[in-house]
This record gives C-alpha cells, structure tokens and sequence, in this order.
C-alpha cells in the first residue's frame, strides 16, 4: 500500500495507453489488490505466497540482505525472479528499490534497457548496501532520483560511469479530487508507522497545541510496527481525546479533504508524495525540513511552512500559526492546489517517456518491477 506501489500503477497507468506497459509485481500475498488496477493495464505476479512451496520456506541468495525487500523474499522468489529477467529479450526495465535495481543491473539481458529507481534519498541505505550501489549501478543505462539533492549525489557518484541520472518525481494520480473547505478544525497525517516517520515527534508538538487549542483534534492514518508504542505515547501524555490512530484507509484523499492542516514529521524522506496529495486537496502544510523532499516541494512562505528537522516545539509553534491565522491558512492552501499540478501525470510521465526513447526504447515496451 505503499507510495511507491501507487506511483508505480499511475504512472504504468498513464503511459499504457501509448504503448506495451507490464508492471511486474515481485510478491502476491492477496486476492484483491489494495490499489485497484486499470482495466487496461497487464500486471503479472512473479511469486504467488497464495500457495506456498518448500522453496518458499528457504531464505533468498539473490535479494540484497540489506534491503528492505528481504525478509519478504525467499528462494522461489529467487528462481522466479532470474527466469523473469533471463526471459527478457528487448525493450526496458524499470525496477523501483534498490534490491531488484542490483539484480536487473547484473542479471538483465544485454539487449534489454536498464533503468533503475531510487524512492529513498542518497543517504539512507544501509552500509552493505550502499557498497553494492557504487560497485553495481554503473551497469544500470539510467537511474531515476526524486530530487534534485539526490541528482546531485548520484551524478557525482557515478560520474565516472555511463549511467545518466535523471530526476523525475512521482506524480500524483488523475482525476478530480475533493478539496479542504479550511473550516475543519483538524490536522491530519498519514504514512507508515515506523520510526522513520516520526510520529512520536508529532504526537510530542501536538501535546503542546492542544494546551492552547483544545478544541483542535490531530489524525493520523497508517499501519506499521510502531502502532501500539505511539498509542501509549498519546495514553501517556492524556491525549486520547485530541489524537487519534486511525488505521489505514483506501480513502485517504477524502480523510485529507475533511481536514484544514497536513503535518509531515519525518525523520528523512526519499521524496515526501504525501505532502503533494495534501496540497492537491487544499491543505495548508507544515513540515520537517528533513533530508530529502520537503525544502523541493513546500517554498516556505508561500504554500506551506518548514521547521528545522526533529524541532518539536518549531513544529507545534507553526501548526499553532496556521490555527490562530486562519487568512494565512487559506492563503497557504490556495497556493498549495497551484503547486500540486506542477506533479500531474500528465507532466511527469512524459519525463520518463522521453528517457525511455532517448535510450533507445521507442516502442516504450517497459517492464516495471
């Protein structure tokens, strides 16, 4: 359910109307996919977990052991992934972490364009990994990087390679969305609950919000291994009847709408796409300037607010702004729906499609792993 399972299928989505587009999903665990498929778009599953087999119990040898990817693979996903890539003859690859970037880089067909993805920034891979990433990406014909902060990085990291590094950020998907009437007294937030996002950083400047606003009530949407951990933050701090967890939703853009401030507490992003759907549903944004995403999307001062990184009482300082400046607040979410169609579909996908011809594969015959 992740953002870049999402960003995978719009821009899949988009681009399959123009030519011969597979999304090659690694693992199946479910009947019905979280994310619904386009009527149009051919997705094949390479390991179904529906049916387990013995080699399903046996750890992978192919899937980096640093990524985060591995526990989920095994040694049937292995043997199904290199069959996959050994049956490869033409066209493109695009293969969306790093784990399957190094594979595709190493075991691709050399008739068959390599484009890996990066979704985290330059820093966050773990030692052993990132060892692997200078030995192997120069193999790969292009990487794509969601900022310009990671363009920078990578370019001066493979400098001495052919690999051409590109940055093209997610797009939102199509369609009309509902949008903030700003007249909700209600900050939201959403995403994995990990440490990663910083939950507990939120849940510690909204104890300080609701001191002076009792009134105003913060969401959080999202699943993960920090769930119970940030449930008795919010017991422990007696805030059970200003923030609530929500769980996970497959309606997270109407839960935006019904909302007037997005807070993003991350301690480091590989892009920040929430923060983007927050603006293309009106919402006024306040945001860790954290490493890497924030600083590209939010111009501070003028669509949103950046506070330094882990600064809990910036953070609730700027929420509290936006709540005691409501003609800010409107202002802010204005200029926030203007910036969010810099990131529609139709003005990303074609970024990628020019990289795909520019490499050689006109027929955008891609395969997206």
């Amino acid at each position: 359910m992740g953002g870049t399972i999402r960003t995978t299928l719009t821009i899949a989505d988009h681009l399959a109307t123009q030519g011969d587009v597979e999304v090659v999903s690694v693992i199946r665990r479910r009947d019905d996919p979280f994310f619904a498929f386009a009527p149009h778009l051919r997705v094949t599953a390479l390991d179904d977990r529906r049916r387990r087999t013995l080699l399903s119990r046996l750890p992978s040898l192919l899937v980096h052991p640093d990524d985060y990817a591995y526990p989920w693979c095994s040694l049937r996903t292995d043997v199904a992934l290199l069959r996959w890539l050994r049956s490869l003859d033409s066209g493109a690859v695009v293969t969306t972490r790093p784990a399957f970037n190094l594979l595709a880089a190493r075991l691709a067909p050399p008739g068959v364009i390599k484009i890996g993805q990066e979704h985290l920034h330059f820093a966050a891979h773990r030692p052993r990994l990132a060892a692997d990433i200078r030995r192997h990406y120069p193999r790969l014909d292009a990487l794509t990087v969601l900022t310009k902060d990671d363009e920078r990085d990578y370019r001066a990291l493979l400098a001495a390679s052919r690999t051409r590094v590109e940055c093209i950020p997610n797009p939102l998907p199509p369609g009309e969305v509902p949008v903030s009437g700003q007249d909700a007294k209600l900050v939201i937030a959403a995403g994995r609950l990990n440490s990663q996002k910083g939950f507990d950083l939120l849940i510690a400047a909204f104890a300080i919000v609701a001191r002076a606003h009792p009134d105003w009530r913060l969401r959080i949407y999202g699943s993960g291994p920090e769930g119970d951990k940030l449930q008795a933050q919010i017991d422990a701090l007696g805030l059970g009847e200003h923030v609530a967890m929500m769980g996970r939703t497959q309606q997270l853009g109407d839960a935006l709408a019904e909302a007037s401030i997005f807070a993003l507490s991350s301690r480091f992003e590989g892009f920040g796409m929430v923060i983007v759907e927050a603006m293309s549903h009106g919402l006024a944004v306040v945001s860790f300037d954290c490493p890497n995403g924030p600083g590209e999307i939010i111009a501070a001062g003028g669509d949103g607010i950046l506070v330094p990184p882990e600064d809990v009482e910036a953070l609730a300082a700027a929420i509290t702004e936006l709540i005691e400046h409501p003609e800010r607040r409107q202002r802010y979410a204005e200029a926030a729906l203007r910036r969010a169609r810099d990131f529609d579909v139709a003005a990303v996908a074609p970024r990628l499609k020019h990289l795909l011809r520019s490499l050689g594969s006109d027929g955008l015959d891609e395969r997206v792993a």
